[in-house]
């Protein structure tokens, strides 16, 4: 680093060559990050799955169980019991049915104290049983979840795959082979269910505090490894999908994702990753733009920061998890019934029984373009990095000029000779009003910090309007303010190297951000970099044009979850009119706004937090940039050699 900042090395040639091509630097960054990204698609650029863990055994045993029969009973028996709870878990009968097996049945209370608004409160009810091993003491267990939805939900049915839980429940109790605990969980109200249940088993709350009373656990097992979720919609199954993301971006284990698509091909159950299936091409471009997207189906699915089911909530407690969705066979084939699917379930737990310790020697950071290909982290990364460190190798180029003191205002201000002599001799630095912009990066942050933790205040204004009208509309009012901050801080008039130390500030933020989000959740962090990256190598610390600033402003965060709410619409319902369309995503982009804010305060989401508090402030540095009426730096070295010499 001394190589780019040190005064002592101005004849440096890796400085020289940075001041003069740091443009199509970060140009070539940025392409080679696309191109890069695209070619992980093909298998020429990924790897094969495989097992690290060998204790897993996958296969290795001859299935045995044999109660379809009896699943379909029982799918009899509880949609009949469904009928006379339409709104309402059917508590009573999932306890007398997990009595008769001899296992230890509770049910678990819990309230949420909604966190918006007028403060309502919504209470559940969840239904678990626990097999105790008896080949051990109870030290560890394995789960089996079902989110259930009574016949008024607007969701899927998951009857069918309740009756496949209760039945292997039967058949498990009499298998003596059991080394570990198996809890059958029955979930009521999706995701929450199973995050006040997670919560209680643990002892530990993750949201903000009195919004989910979590309730206490009248029987627990030992520690969980691992748990299934299963969310099958028909008794005669056209496929399984598999799915892995979770909160914040949390991906499971890929041994178990390995397990589950491997048990699938024994059984010969037609199994998918994010509704792509596995289909064999010769013709390289097939292979590449099918592999491409599943590829980007992952990237968009992880990107969002919430879970595409309730194996999601497990992961921040340490247990993989994975949700299975079986989807109703249409058209012709044979469909996979109870006795296939149940034994896949079956592999799966066999499996799990043998695990010695907890899922840990192979990748919890992939990217899935294939039922049987990944691509590492070590892969994939470089893309972030690339992007990335276009903003900073800009940012760096900016210091260079700064501290050699290549500004034009400087070069073109009247000195005398002697002025010139002494100030040779002296610090060539140049004399930057830190607190100016000090100040206006610190009153940014400080808007999104107050933003953040208004949000609950700004719901409870008024009973006159909704929610989601109350707090679109103090974000719409807050987004104005931001806009127009910049004339109300008056930085504006400021000199044109306090514009450049904002560049770099700018620049060196909005790269830190990236890099850090990327850690966790790769897909959210590549995304923003692909669409903020490219404008905010554009803006200068200089006279930006008209389109510059409209540009900009359209990548406002809350005008591009209105962007992507929208194209989310249209493609969904590509069958209404333009008005319909607007007004549809409109109130859908109020919900999503709400939705992003309930998520942070009841599963402690941080995409919410990230955007408030780190990235609306980054962008209204940006927007500061973009107002600038000062003179350009961008200048050439040999230019500034011409000019001195003058």
């Amino acid at each position: 680093m001394g190589l780019l900042t040190d005064p002592g090395t101005s004849h440096s040639h890796l400085r020289r060559i940075l001041l003069r091509y740091h443009s199509k630097v970060c140009i070539l960054l940025y392409f080679g990050a696309i191109i890069w990204f695209m070619l992980l698609a093909h298998h020429n650029f990924n790897n094969a799955t495989y097992f690290s863990e060998n204790a897993l055994l996958p296969g290795l045993v001859k299935g045995e169980y044999d109660m379809d029969t009896e699943a379909r009973s029982l799918l009899t028996e509880l949609e009949g019991e469904a009928a006379s709870h339409p709104n309402s878990l059917p508590s009573a009968w999932l306890l007398s049915r997990f009595h008769r097996l001899a296992l230890d049945a509770y049910t678990h209370n819990f309230t949420l104290n909604y966190p918006l608004g007028s403060s309502s409160k919504f209470t559940g009810r969840n239904v678990y049983g626990i097999l105790r091993a008896a080949r051990s003491s109870s030290m560890e267990a394995v789960m089996l979840t079902v989110p259930y939805r009574p016949p008024n939900s607007v969701h899927p049915t998951t009857a069918p795959g309740l009756a496949l839980m209760l039945s292997l429940a039967k058949f498990f109790r009499r298998q003596k082979y059991w080394a570990k605990d198996i809890i059958f969980l029955v979930t009521e109200h999706e995701q929450l269910g199973a995050q006040a249940w997670l919560e209680a088993y643990h002892g530990a709350s993750c949201g903000l505090p009195g919004v989910l009373d979590h309730g206490d656990l009248g029987g627990r097992g030992g520690a969980i490894q691992a748990a299934i979720n299963l969310e099958i919609h028909a008794s005669k199954i056209g496929y399984i999908d598999i799915k892995v993301a979770g909160l914040n971006g949390q991906l499971p284990n890929l041994d178990l994702v390995n397990l589950v698509h491997r048990m699938c091909s024994k059984e010969g159950v037609r199994h998918t990753f994010n509704n792509k299936e596995k289909v064999y091409k010769n013709n390289w471009w097939a292979t590449w733009s099918r592999g491409m997207h599943t590829l980007l189906s992952m990237v968009l699915t992880q990107a969002t920061g919430m879970p595409n089911g309730n194996h999601g909530l497990f992961h921040r407690f340490g247990i993989e998890a994975v949700t299975l969705e079986g989807f109703e066979k249409v058209g012709r084939g044979s469909p996979a019934t109870y006795f296939q699917v149940g034994r896949v379930l079956e592999g799966l737990f066999r499996s799990l029984n043998n695990l010695l310790e907890r899922f840990h020697q192979s990748f919890f950071f992939y990217l899935l373009p294939d039922t049987d290909r990944y691509i590492s982290i070590g892969l994939y990364m470089p893309c972030l990095v690339m992007l990335a460190g276009a903003l900073i190798i800009k940012a760096f180029t900016l210091w260079i000029k700064v501290q050699n003191n290549i500004s034009i205002a400087e070069m073109e201000s009247p000195s005398s000779d002697e002025n010139n002599e002494d100030s040779s001799k002296g610090d060539k630095s140049v004399n930057l009003n830190v607190m100016m912009v000090g100040t206006a990066v610190f009153i940014n942050h400080v808007q999104g910090v107050l933003l953040f933790s208004g949000t609950q205040h700004f719901t409870r204004i008024t009973d006159a309007y909704s929610t989601e009208n109350l707090l679109y509309g103090s974000y719409l009012i807050a987004s104005l303010l931001t806009i127009a901050s910049p004339y109300i801080i008056r930085l504006h008039k400021q000199s044109t190297d306090q514009w450049v130390l904002l560049n770099i500030i700018a620049l060196l933020e909005l790269a830190t951000v990236l890099l850090a989000v990327g850690m966790n959740n790769f897909s959210l962090a590549f995304l923003t970099a692909v669409i903020y990256v490219p404008p905010a190598l554009w803006l200068q610390a200089s006279n930006n044009r008209w389109y510059k600033k409209l540009l900009w402003m359209l990548l406002h965060p809350l005008f591009m979850l209105s962007w992507v709410v929208l194209g989310f619409t249209a493609v969904t319902f590509p069958e209404l009119h333009p008005l319909e369309l607007l007004t549809k995503a409109f109130a859908a982009n109020k919900q999503a706004l709400v939705l992003c804010a309930v998520d942070s305060y009841i599963y402690a989401s941080w995409t919410f937090n990230v955007a408030t508090i780190f990235f609306l402030p980054t962008w209204s540095l940006f927007w500061q940039l973009s107002q600038s009426h000062s003179e350009s730096l961008e200048t050439t070295p040999e230019e500034m050699t011409a000019k001195k010499e003058q």
